[in-house]
């Protein structure tokens, strides 16, 4: 594997048919990644946690600006506008997916277009955002499954999930302090109409 292909100037696939040798032949690891791979399609996975959870407090009648009816909001804001940015992104870049020989690919993907990995995008800022939410580090630990899992599947370059997981985690960091003001706000505003 010592040709240059286009898209993978840093020789990025041979770390990719490492990590495949290493883990893909293992059990389960396969059947988990690609269940990871379908939750996080289009964000679609953490968007319907979010509403479960927000839908959850609503129902135990926490107040529209409680910490958990806005923490969920933001998980679904960060989730939906992680995977939002991440998919401009691929349309300005254009890095073609990892496309070489020896590279495994284990499951369908929506494009052509790599970098940023959305799964790794979108995954960052909801378990950022449930960390934060929760005060507990806990979530974190998903952000590297499901990033290792992009590349088990052969349909990312590492560089797309690091970038994609530093995307996700500032949009978490930017809703968190955003989410949460626009609520308020609208609830005071609320209250001055009656």
């Amino acid at each position: 594997m010592s040709e240059k292909i286009t898209g993978d100037p840093l020789g990025e696939s041979q770390v990719l048919v490492a990590i495949q040798n290493t883990l893909a032949d293992k059990p389960g690891v396969l059947a988990g990644a690609r269940a990871l791979s379908h939750f996080g399609e289009h964000a679609l996975g953490w968007i319907g946690t979010a509403a479960a959870g927000y839908a959850v407090a609503y129902l135990q009648g926490k107040p529209e600006d409680s910490p958990e009816r806005i923490g969920w909001l933001t998980v679904g804001a960060s989730a939906f506008t992680a995977h939002a940015a991440s998919v401009v992104l691929k349309r300005i870049v254009r890095r073609p997916r990892p496309h070489h020989p020896d590279i495994r690919i284990g499951v369908g993907t929506p494009s052509k277009l790599s970098f940023p990995s959305s799964h790794a995008t979108s995954s960052t800022a909801a378990l950022v955002a449930m960390a934060n939410m929760w005060g507990n580090p806990a979530p974190l630990v998903g952000i590297p499954t499901m990033a290792t899992s992009r590349l088990v599947l052969g349909v990312h370059y590492p560089t797309d999930v690091a970038l994609g997981s530093v995307i996700g985690a500032t949009t978490a960091m930017a809703a968190k302090s955003t989410v949460g003001r626009v609520v308020r706000g609208r609830r005071r505003t609320k209250k001055k109409k009656k």
